[in-house]
């Protein structure tokens, strides 16, 4: 059985609505797929309550308890074979050894990260509680970060970035705050069960996440995923990260033309940019050129009707009229 791990130690930073979000992307292809809630609040399992039957069905387990994780009901263990799936939301504030329990039951974690200082330190010290743990030091479990509720065009998001930089690992990806999540939560469906654009576009954001876990899941949304797009402040954002690709995973053609569609989008915008400034240099240009031949134009006239009044001027005053400055 396929195990991923939803864990931070810091509580409120979305690991719940990864995990409901992961599980709803198994299901609506297929997948059998089961979703164990280690969080005493039990918000995964709370969600599974309001699924309505006509949604792809996922399997709930109850691990709220200590001594429960690891164990799975008879009726479960017969319904998950090798292929199938297990997703494992963790419990905020875990201690160093309910998170060892955690991890010896998954194959990669996902560690969510908020852009506040508070939810990257804290995650730095989750890293460094967990290095020691047998499974992680032997290398035998990978560890993925994901930068969750980014606004794109805010300066914390680029804090994030840098604090991607310094401790060396680019997260997974990058993926945008948006009120559909809770809005569907509560109608116990997540975005991977709807298939109207705006919907296709937030799940294009899921894309590096389902190519670097279950590629062949990641395969089957790519047909449905070719017309949605990601903004382009969010491509520019991931777009700067080094790599999508775990430095222990070799690169998929999936993956490659995932990054590749934010270098595109990226490109497209820079493009874009330049084209409205020639645009609007050449207005510039445009207008000086007016105003110049108007100014001509009213001189001339001007010349003309001093020239056609002057020996009236003449008759009148019979002298010579002088000319002053600012004629």
């Amino acid at each position: 059985m396929k195990t991923v791990l939803i864990a931070n130690q810091k509580g409120g930073c979305g690991k719940s609505s990864i995990a409901i979000t992961l599980a709803a992307a198994l299901a609506n292809q297929g997948q059998t797929v089961a979703l164990a809630d280690a969080d005493p609040q039990k918000s995964s399992l709370a969600w599974l309550k309001l699924r309505p039957d006509t949604a792809a069905p996922i399997i709930g387990v109850d691990w709220h308890e200590q001594d429960d994780i690891g164990d799975l009901p008879k009726k479960v263990a017969k319904k998950l074979g090798k292929k199938d799936w297990l997703i494992i939301d963790a419990p905020g504030s875990i201690s160093a050894e309910r998170a060892q329990s955690l991890i010896s039951e998954a194959q990669a974690i996902l560690i969510p990260v908020l852009p506040s200082m508070f939810d990257a330190e804290s995650t730095k010290r989750f890293l460094k509680s967990i290095q020691d743990i047998k499974r992680i030091r032997k290398g035998k479990i990978e560890i993925y970060l994901l930068a969750n509720r980014v606004r794109a065009q805010n300066g914390t998001s680029q804090n994030l970035k840098h604090f991607f930089d310094n401790i060396g690992q680019q997260p997974l990806a990058w993926l945008t705050e948006r009120s559909m999540y809770p809005q569907l939560a509560e109608q116990g469906l997540a975005v991977f069960d709807k298939t109207q654009k705006p919907y296709r576009d937030v799940q294009l954001q899921w894309q590096p996440v389902l190519d670097t876990l279950m590629p062949k899941v990641a395969s089957q949304y790519e047909e449905t995923l070719k017309d949605a797009s990601l903004p382009p402040s969010l491509a520019r954002l991931s777009g700067q990260a080094s790599s999508l690709v775990s430095a222990a995973n070799p690169p998929n053609p999936s993956r490659a033309r995932a990054t590749q569609a934010v270098k595109d989008s990226v490109s497209g915008s820079k493009a874009n940019q330049a084209l409205t400034e020639d645009g609007r240099a050449d207005k510039r240009l445009d207008n000086k050129r007016a105003h110049v031949k108007n100014t001509r134009s009213g001189n001339d006239t001007k010349s003309a009707i001093t020239l056609s009044a002057e020996p009236e001027a003449k008759k009148k005053s019979g002298r010579k009229k002088t000319s002053t400055w600012y004629e």
